[in-house]
Parts: structure tokens; C-alpha cells; sequence
């Protein structure tokens, strides 16, 4: 996965583990200085996006990773400056110093320069959009124990072996699919409607709604860290046309979840800039 929800020193050593010699930095983006409201799942936000788009044009890689609350957009360090001179036009920047905001500015970091913008286009990578329901959830952190020995079994006991590298179709029948994260005692839940009838339905939180997802999967092979434009191959069509996409990067792939009943418009709009960026 392209993101870890553990500390690394928690980790034994171990020859499986491959680990990135790259440190990130977590951004998260408020209007007003207020997190949107947690009340349900509100997916990619514009002001998440209006920060993807320039910094993809300055070749800044990002890892993105939606919650239930609101959206993390992930840097690296050695980012930092480009990231800070980026957006400081558009944007009042903080950092937590003991539990404090306080301000950035460009002096701030000890190298300034912006790197040039990249001269050829982005890749565009192709997507996928598997036949699979999901579920957008939350729980009550104090709920949690209850549902532990299944999150086990999902997470480490439940996975169908991974497909051949040649299943590219554009219409997969399946995907094997389950994300957990918690963060600051916030929990959020992606799971496929199928294994959302194995959990108490009465401890899993949805928004008022009830809604079911369908995905868009972008990527034919390992995505890696490297590549800067990946999230805004998705971003920037889906907010020209008003849609939020719950959004999440891992090593091999991206995954964006737009509601189940705006899946034959989302798919039209990624082809239409497929097809126009030929």
C-alpha cells in the first residue's frame, strides 16, 4: 500500500516488508479553519482539489487519502518547499508546533527554488470500473471491540488470491477491496456490500442516506511514488462536473468511489479526457 496506518517502529524487521526510503507529510485542508462537518462521508472536497491541480503542475507527487471526516493529502518532505511556495498565494499554511498552529510563510524552509514544470504531459493511466457495491462507513471508536475479531478476519483471512497481470478489462465482474483507517480517533470503514452483511449492522454508521458506491480504479500496473498528476487525472474532470469521489492511493493502484448512480457519468467523463488528451 502507498500508505501505512501504523508507525513504523512498531513494525518488526522483516524481508517482506518493503519499505520507501521517502518521509511524508500530512496536509489537511479546512475552509475557514473549520473541518467539514462529520456527519457522513463527503469525499474529495473542491478546496482538496483546488490543491492538487497546482501542485501537479509543479510535479509535486501527492498520495491521497479520503476518511470519513475529510480528506489527508499526503507529501513528501523534501516537497516541503515547493509545496509551501505552490500554495502560499492561495492558502494561510500552519504547522502544529506542541499541540499550536502557527504560521508559514516561504522563509520558512530552507530552499525556496520552485522546480520547473514537467515538459512532457502527464500519464495517463487507464481505469477501471469493477461491478462491486461498496459501503462508505464509520464507527463508534468505543464500538470498536465488538467488531474486532471480524476486522481481523477480513482484513488477513478473507482475501481471494490477487488477479493476473493481464486482467485489465474494463468491466470487472469483482474486485477484492477493504480499508480501514484510524486517525486522531476518527475511524473510517470501506468495505463491499457483501462483507458489510457479516458486521452488526446496528454498530456500522453510514450517512442518512443509506448510499452505495461504485468505484473507479486508476492504474494497468504499480503505480509506485514518483509519478506527480495521478490524483488529478481523477480531480480535475470530476470537479468540473460537481462530483466528490471518496478518494484512496495506494502502491499499486488508486481508487476513487463516486455514488452508485453517477458511476455511467463519472466513467463518460474520464473517457471524454482520455480520449481529448490523445
Amino acid at each position: 500500500q502507498r500508505h501505512c496506518p501504523l508507525s513504523l517502529a512498531e513494525l518488526p524487521p522483516s524481508e517482506f516488508m518493503q519499505v520507501a526510503d521517502s518521509t511524508w507529510l500530512v496536509l489537511s485542508v479546512v475552509s475557514n479553519g473549520r473541518e467539514p462537518p462529520g456527519c457522513q462521508a463527503t469525499g474529495v472536497t473542491k478546496i482538496a482539489r483546488s490543491v492538487i491541480a497546482p501542485l501537479a503542475e509543479h510535479h509535486v507527487s501527492v498520495l491521497m487519502l479520503s476518511t470519513y471526516q475529510t480528506d489527508f493529502i499526503l507529501v513528501r518532505e523534501r516537497d516541503l518547499p515547493v509545496v509551501i511556495h505552490t500554495l502560499v498565494g492561495e492558502f494561510d499554511i500552519f504547522k502544529e508546533e506542541s499541540g499550536e498552529c502557527v504560521p508559514v510563510t516561504c522563509d520558512d524552509v530552507s530552499n525556496g527554488f520552485l522546480k520547473p514544470k514537467p515538459a512532457a504531459s502527464p500519464t495517463l493511466h487507464p481505469v477501471q470500473s469493477p461491478q462491486t457495491r461498496f459501503c462508505v462507513l464509520t464507527v463508534a471508536p468505543d464500538t470498536l471491540p465488538a467488531i474486532a475479531t471480524m476486522l481481523i478476519d477480513v482484513l488477513f483471512y478473507s482475501h481471494s488470491p490477487p488477479r493476473e497481470a493481464g486482467a485489465t478489462s474494463q468491466d470487472l465482474d469483482s474486485i477484492t477491496f477493504f480499508s480501514f483507517s484510524l486517525i486522531e480517533g476518527y475511524i473510517s470503514i470501506v468495505m463491499d456490500a457483501e462483507t458489510q452483511k457479516r458486521f452488526p449492522s446496528d454498530l456500522l454508521l453510514t450517512s442518512s442516506t443509506g448510499e452505495l458506491w461504485r468505484m473507479v480504479r486508476i492504474g494497468g500496473q504499480p503505480l509506485g511514488f514518483d509519478e506527480c498528476g495521478i490524483v488529478a487525472q481523477i480531480a480535475e474532470p470530476l470537479a468540473a462536473a460537481d462530483i466528490s469521489a471518496y478518494y484512496i492511493s495506494t502502491f499499486n493502484f488508486d481508487h476513487a468511489l463516486v455514488p452508485e448512480e453517477g458511476i455511467a457519468e463519472v466513467i463518460q467523463l474520464l473517457q471524454q479526457r482520455q480520449d481529448s488528451s490523445r
